[in-house]
């Protein structure tokens, strides 16, 4: 499975939060991708920083035959198309793609000075807005790292919460 994670909370030149995230639904289902499945969409609390507007999240199951690092220069340019400046680290944003999960491969962090892609994507485990819709469309994933199914990993994040 290919997962990518679609988050927007600012209005930009594609239009409100919601239907920035139903075009990028769009442009994931052309050229050399093909979007096969997709969540419904949520309105979620921001996260790191709670001083902004609620986010419009979705999560998109999608195909292709682009490496994983020519798929996020893709996902990189959707954003770019849609307004995205990247300026503040968990800020407020046109859209937010994020390469979630790529059949399973897994990336380290490593340290150099550049910044290479790290797969799975280092915080999905810790974020609801990435997991209920993804427990919606597809259950039986597991984390490629922990192993674990995606309603483990709610119920862990559930419990981390009412502490």
């Amino acid at each position: 499975m290919i997962l990518v994670g679609l988050g927007s909370n600012l209005d930009g030149p594609w239009g409100t939060p919601r239907q920035a995230v139903e075009r990028a639904l769009q442009a994931l289902n052309s050229g050399p991708v093909k979007l096969r499945q997709a969540s419904r969409l949520r309105i979620t609390a921001p996260f790191g920083r709670l001083n902004q507007p609620d986010f419009v999240n979705a999560v998109a199951l999608v195909d292709t035959h682009l490496s994983p690092d020519a798929l996020l220069r893709r996902l990189h340019m959707i954003e770019r198309e849609a307004g995205r400046a990247r300026r503040l680290r968990w800020g407020p944003r046109t859209l937010d793609l994020d390469l979630l999960d790529y059949h399973g491969v897994v990336r380290p962090k490593r340290t150099l000075s550049i910044k290479p892609l790290v797969l799975p994507h280092p915080g999905m485990a810790e974020r609801s807005f990435v997991l209920e819709p993804l427990a919606e469309m597809a259950p039986q994933w597991r984390h490629p790292v922990s192993r674990e199914a995606v309603p483990v990993m709610i119920r862990k994040l559930s419990r981390l919460a009412s502490i």
